[in-house]
């Protein structure tokens, strides 16, 4: 006779007890990455200081050029007060110019974006005046608009629009193929369209344009201070490099790579909080 056995109960494995691992795997990795991205610029910073550091103290740089990081430092110390109403000064300008080149950047980019022919014949145009070495604009700006704010404004309009253009216009042209055949498939029209799809889709690209040109309008203010300034950091710059305090004009320099990495940061902060699904949808390093 053959024997017959029970068939022992198969017993399936539970993930209940690698759940909490996992998410606590997660959360550690969250922490360290979250370290990571405070700790690795200081350590960026602390390397350059020491370069700079090294370079002053060798005299590889004549030090009326490159003064040690210690005397910037104190020059900022001595005249606290004023540097940072210069900063605010420069801070304004760039922000106020930004926000002008961002809104007409945008525009622009739209209208090369929704006709072929308005494309083709502005575009060189707009190349040619993103060609022009802006700093040889400076003298005849004075001229036309006169001292103060107008022509600051202007030249930080004139370096930081055409990234923002040409962002735009290219993010609005690039729709993914699987949403525009998704737009035909609903039968939308135009403004349909390009409210819920292109214009979305084109976000990540004019963030792009933003980050891009936000380093610009810096430059752009520093130029227009130089030429028509009476104040900002440019106008410092210029000031006390040309009676030698070469600390003084350094401090200044810092102050605005400061501000510069600061109103970055704070588009990349904006873009991160508008555009979330951006890092759920595409691969990360």
């Amino acid at each position: 006779m053959t024997e017959v056995r029970s068939a022992e109960p198969v017993t399936e494995p539970t993930t209940a007890g690698t759940e909490p691992v996992a998410r606590a795997g997660g959360a550690a990795r969250a922490r360290v990455a979250g370290a990571g991205a405070a700790l690795l610029p200081a350590v960026g910073l602390l390397i350059a200081l020491a370069v700079w550091w090294l370079t002053a103290r060798l005299e590889l740089v004549h030090p009326a050029a490159l003064p040690p990081p210690a005397d910037v430092l104190t020059a900022f110390v001595d005249k606290p007060a004023r540097m940072l109403e210069h900063t605010w000064d420069s801070t304004l300008e760039i922000l106020i110019g930004f926000a002008l080149s961002a809104v007409a950047g945008v525009l622009i980019g739209l209208a090369l974006a929704s006709s072929r022919t308005v494309e083709r014949m502005f575009t060189p145009f707009l190349v040619a005046v993103n060609a022009v070495p802006k700093i040889t604009l400076g003298p005849l700006l004075v001229v036309a608009l006169g001292w103060g704010q107008k022509p600051i404004l202007t030249m930080v309009f004139l370096l930081s629009f055409f990234p923002i253009v040409l962002a735009t216009a290219t993010g609005l042209t690039t729709t993914p193929a699987d949403l525009a055949e998704l737009v035909r498939s609903w039968n939308a029209s135009r403004w349909q369209a390009f409210r819920k799809v292109r214009f979305p889709a084109a976000l990540p690209q004019i963030f792009v344009g933003l980050k891009v040109a936000m380093p610009l309008a810096a430059i752009g203010a520093v130029i227009g201070e130089f030429q028509a300034g009476e104040g900002g950091l440019g106008y410092v710059i210029q000031q006390y490099a040309g009676i030698g305090d070469t600390a003084t004009a350094w401090a200044a320099i810092m102050l605005v790579a400061l501000v510069s990495i600061l109103l970055y940061s704070a588009v990349v902060l904006v873009e991160r909080l508008a555009l979330p699904w951006v890092r759920e949808t595409t691969s990360s390093r």
